[in-house]
């Protein structure tokens, strides 16, 4: 077990703040496991094997830890608050995605991840606490949001056609990047290039499925509302 600061201190905190959020409602079954495996996730992120090949081998497995903290837990983390306790908080789509997008491009640059790899005990914590910060207010609006189905559908579109091209530069880039990495001890597994590559090409792929997902089930559903009521939207595009 490799455990970190992510799964013996981040994911209690979260727990309980969960807990003291909901404390005055009933959130529901669903939302319970929502809020169990979104936690779950970072704790394995974190506990397990992936936590030292992430810090010490593999790229690879550092963009699947931010993976779960940008984009995973966060989508399940937003799941699990209730309407009721969501509406007391406005986050604006206008705000959110500017913050992930940026949040996801200034950690990747070069000499940002080979420093914050560099300090460990310090920084790196920071660049995971930023990713899911930011991946909450990013999925914010769209599960408690005001917006109307069609906005949240083309928000989600958004996100995923501005944030595709880092995946798909690690993976197209003919050389390695990150100097942690490339000089990082390996016995067995990819090269630094040809791990970059896999990392580049599991993060396109994952961030198609999951927003090209959510895209099209807002989209299923706004079909559905035009379809009920086609005076409104017709109001709507004059």
């Amino acid at each position: 077990m490799h455990a970190s600061l992510e799964a013996v201190a981040l994911t209690p905190s979260l727990a309980l703040v969960y807990v003291l959020v909901v404390r005055v409602t009933s959130p529901g079954r669903l939302r319970v496991a929502a809020a169990c495996t979104g936690l779950l996730l970072i704790f394995l992120s974190f506990f397990t094997e992936l936590q030292h090949l992430a810090t010490h081998t593999f790229l690879w497995a550092h963009l699947l830890q931010n993976v779960v903290l940008a984009e995973w837990a966060p989508a399940l983390l937003v799941l699990a608050i209730p309407p009721s306790v969501a509406r007391r908080v406005r986050i604006p789509m206008a705000l959110a995605l500017p913050v992930w997008l940026a949040t996801y491009a200034v950690w990747h640059l070069p000499w940002i991840y080979d420093y914050a790899l560099r300090h460990q005990h310090s920084l790196l914590h920071v660049e995971h606490l930023t990713y899911l910060l930011a991946g909450l207010a990013l999925w914010w609006p769209v599960v408690h949001g005001p917006e109307p189905t069609g906005v949240k559908a083309a928000y989600v579109f958004g996100a995923f056609v501005l944030a595709s091209p880092i995946g798909l530069l690690l993976a197209l880039i003919p050389r390695a990047i990150y100097s942690f990495y490339a000089h990082a001890p390996r016995t067995s597994g990819p090269g630094p290039l040809e791990d970059q590559q896999i990392a580049g090409i599991t993060m396109a792929f994952e961030q198609a499925a999951v927003f090209f997902g959510v895209f099209t089930l807002f989209l299923m559903r706004f079909l559905r509302e035009e379809q009920r009521d086609p005076e409104l939207f017709a109001g709507l595009r004059r």
